[in-house]
């Protein structure tokens, strides 16, 4: 079963992105450079729990 997560970002600490993934097959959180644009730029933003 897929499960909503959410992306935050590192600089700002700001919510920007939301995604699924499966926690069975994946269970580690993901990390990925997005562009944030409270920041301007582009940045590594975190899987969190919500």
């Amino acid at each position: 079963m897929r499960e909503t997560i959410h992306f935050q970002c590192t600089e700002c600490n700001r919510i920007n992105y939301n995604s699924t993934k499966d926690k069975k097959q994946k269970p580690e959180r993901l990390e990925l450079k997005k562009f944030c644009p409270f920041c301007r730029k582009h940045a590594l933003h975190k899987e969190t729990k919500k």
